[in-house]
């Protein structure tokens, strides 16, 4: 990689007063994004952030990225045409599907994917194996059309940047340890079975994690979010990027004509006022702890409180606020409020709750989920936004909604079951704090969960029968790609279908929760928020999930709040920089063609 040279960090002038090129407010995928690209066309860059670590919801994700046409795909020799894409995503979309939004996602995601593998610290492996989740629906792709962060050791960044990651989500580590999806958890999950290579893989991932703990305290293995989020960090400090924690937006400033020309910000030195020459992008994540317009959005929320977010808890909804508070428009008009993903939530000695995303342990063979009336709901190996949505459509109204994932033996000793891991880790914590429940018969379980004995047990008894023969006549499970890569290979018919049948039997709460907030500030294809007449908003620019989603509220593939939160925010950076327009060869635009940039700036 050829390092640009950095640009200068802003000089406080007089006043409390710092001036810029361009004020990024939220430190995501959005965001990073925006900055780093910015910066790279030679613009100077201040990212604010509202928490004391970067990275908000991003770092705690899966770092998957949906980026249909990228180079690595290319270059593995898959070459579809932009049509296939849209073709899918206009039968997933329906009403929803904005033309101007997707072809500008479309055309921007496979140079947005060459910039910064080719320019910055942001690397990428390929998604090869990763399917879109409809896979009977025209156009759906089975694999490479995805990206995800190659992980990163911490030891390679600056001390004070280290200081700035967010460490991994607990309830998805072990431990602490992040474990990246794809060959790394497959091998973990083989080591539970037995397999020589994955005890031996297992226990060196472990052993050096263990040794990170006692020399610096923390994981330093950065896998999944916290890697996309590290390397888009670290790409901004490449370039100079003043990127400043514990500094939330209170206003945005406008001169007489409404453009947007910086922001006050507050500090632990007190409030300043931050100019920005080009303009401000909001990304700060959303609203999904904003209990307030959770309860006007999103279904069987009465109070706001009945929704339990895997973002965190500074994501209230304050880009959204501040863009509000200029003109922007709030679009809410979206299918679905949020990204939904089913939780189960997990006790702690020391009294806190964690939020446990219940994404793999579904479609393994020997689970199923069902309601208080002991049956099935739903297809358990589809997506995550289609679990919540067929059990928030299942809860009568005025009625908690929830379902039980249900297992027997065999199983939790093979695969998780939410926060239970398998063998060789014991499961009499997670039986001790209540939040894994078990029975010797299945009509024993009913009765410690609260669920319909007889409706479970004829639920189960023909489940069975037809899991045997490997079919789903309910529901189609297995029926599908997406389905059977999340199954077991070594499982047979179906690989996502197997008898529950070898007491003692466990069940985890599941309840409705999500990954963020498809609902956002109204933007054009050049990420510049629109009033409510639809007209842009001179000098502000919007990112991430305070964006309203390019898919309208549809959850097409897994990746699809990563994949336009870094399109989008490369577009914005672009734009702001008032670069030129794409090359045809899929990567960047050649050194000396951005507009207004020097050749020199470039790499």
């Amino acid at each position: 990689m050829n390092a640009a040279p950095a640009n200068p960090p802003p000089v406080p002038t007089p006043g409390r007063t710092l001036d810029c090129d361009v004020l990024v407010i939220g430190s995501g995928a959005g965001g990073l994004a925006a900055a780093v690209t910015a910066a790279y066309h030679g613009l100077s860059v201040i990212v604010v952030e509202k928490a004391d670590v970067c990275g908000g919801a991003t770092s705690w994700s899966g770092g998957w990225a949906w980026t249909p046409g990228n180079p690595l795909a290319k270059s593995d020799g898959v070459n579809e045409d932009k049509e296939t894409f849209r073709t899918y995503l206009r039968h997933r979309l329906g009403e929803y599907y904005q033309a101007d939004k997707v072809d500008a996602f479309l055309e921007a995601v496979p140079h947005m994917v060459g910039f910064f593998q080719d320019k910055t610290a942001l690397q990428f492996v390929p998604g090869a194996k990763i399917n879109d989740v409809y896979g009977k629906t025209p156009g759906a792709g089975t694999g490479h059309r995805s990206v995800g962060p190659k992980p990163l050791n911490a030891r390679s960044l600056k001390p004070e940047l280290r200081a700035k990651t967010r460490h991994q989500l607990y309830e998805t580590s072990f431990l602490g340890m992040g474990i990246m999806a794809g060959p790394d958890l497959a091998k973990f999950l083989s080591a539970s079975h037995g397999n020589l290579k994955g005890l031996f893989h297992a226990s060196w991932r472990s052993g050096l994690h263990v040794l990170d703990l006692l020399t610096h305290r923390r994981n330093m293995q950065l896998v999944n979010g916290t890697a996309l989020t590290a390397r888009l960090m670290k790409s901004a400090d490449d370039l100079g990027v003043d990127i400043r924690v514990s500094t939330p937006a209170r206003r945005l400033l406008t001169d007489s004509d409404g453009t947007v020309t910086g922001a006050v910000v507050g500090s632990p030195e007190g409030e300043l006022q931050i100019n920005a020459s080009r303009g401000v992008v909001l990304a700060a994540g959303g609203f999904p702890n904003d209990v307030a317009r959770r309860k006007e959005l999103f279904p069987k929320t009465p109070t706001g409180r009945e929704h339990w977010t895997l973002a965190p808890k500074e994501t209230t909804g304050d880009g959204i606020s501040l863009g509000q508070s200029v003109g922007g428009h709030f679009k809410t008009d979206v299918k679905s409020a949020a990204a939904w993903c089913p939780v189960s939530l997990v006790p702690y000695r020391s009294g806190r709750t964690g939020t446990f995303p219940h994404i793999m342990d579904r479609a393994k063979p020997g689970s199923i989920g069902v309601l208080r009336s002991g049956k099935r709901f739903v297809n358990e190996a589809d997506g995550y936004y289609d679990y919540v949505t067929a059990m928030l459509e299942a809860t009568p109204e005025g009625t908690t909604a929830e379902s039980w994932q249900i297992a027997d033996s065999r199983f939790v000793r093979r695969f998780p079951l939410g926060m239970a891991k398998p063998l060789p880790v014991p499961l009499l914590p997670y039986l001790r704090s209540g939040y894994l429940k078990k029975g010797r018969t299945l009509e024993e379980l009913a009765a410690n969960c609260g669920i319909d004995p007889a409706g479970l047990q004829a639920t189960v008894e023909e489940f069975n029968r037809n899991a045997r023969r490997g079919v789903d006549p309910d529901f189609g499970r297995g029926e599908t790609p997406f389905n059977r890569y999340g199954g077991d290979s070594k499982t047979g018919p179906n690989p996502s279908l197997g008898p529950i049948e070898k007491g003692p039997f466990y069940a985890v709460r599941v309840v409705p929760g999500s990954f963020g907030t498809f609902a956002g500030l109204a933007a054009d294809a050049r990420s510049r928020v629109l009033n409510d007449d639809g007209e842009p908003i001179a000098g502000l620019y919007v990112a991430g999930n305070d964006q309203a989603s390019v898919m309208g509220g549809h959850y097409p593939a897994g990746g699809i709040n990563l994949g336009p939160a870094l399109t989008f925010g490369y577009i914005a950076g672009r734009d702001l920089a008032g670069a030129a327009a794409y090359e045809d060869d899929g990567t960047v635009p050649a050194p000396g063609s951005e507009l207004g940039t020097p050749a020199a700036m470039l790499r």
